[in-house]
């Protein structure tokens, strides 16, 4: 089996551009309920993503802290390499977290949309 990487920051930005283009009448669906259940499984996936990013990005900036302070502490000049990669780190982390964020937050705006066309479609249904 051939490894496969996983760019989330294109995965995510793909699936928001997906879901806007159904939503837009770009692409036809069978059943806007089917859509629904399966936005609900990816919203799911990407909050843990989110998650787990918040907790890297709390994890890098309170080390970066923490050697910051030890280095005014002790006066050991070295550490400030240290908090100083940990800071550069740490610029790419909160970046790909508020992406995360602003992407899911995007999500739940067209959960909102799709749940509309499910109730359309369900009342459609019931009318024939």
């Amino acid at each position: 089996m051939k490894d496969v990487e996983v760019d989330m920051k294109h995965r995510t930005i793909g699936y928001v551009k997906k879901i806007d283009g159904i939503l837009a009448g770009e692409e036809e669906i069978e059943s806007w309920e089917d859509l629904m259940q399966d936005h609900l499984i990816q919203i799911g996936f990407f909050q843990h993503e989110r998650l787990i990013h918040l907790m890297v990005t709390l994890t890098f900036a309170l080390l970066a802290v923490g050697t910051i302070l030890v280095e005014i502490a002790t006066g050991f000049a070295p550490l400030l390499i240290i908090a100083f990669l940990m800071i550069v780190l740490l610029v790419p982390y909160i970046k790909h977290y508020f992406l995360m964020e602003n992407k899911t937050q995007r999500m739940y705006e067209q959960y909102d949309k799709i749940l509309l066309k499910v109730k359309e479609e369900r009342k459609n249904k019931e009318a024939q």
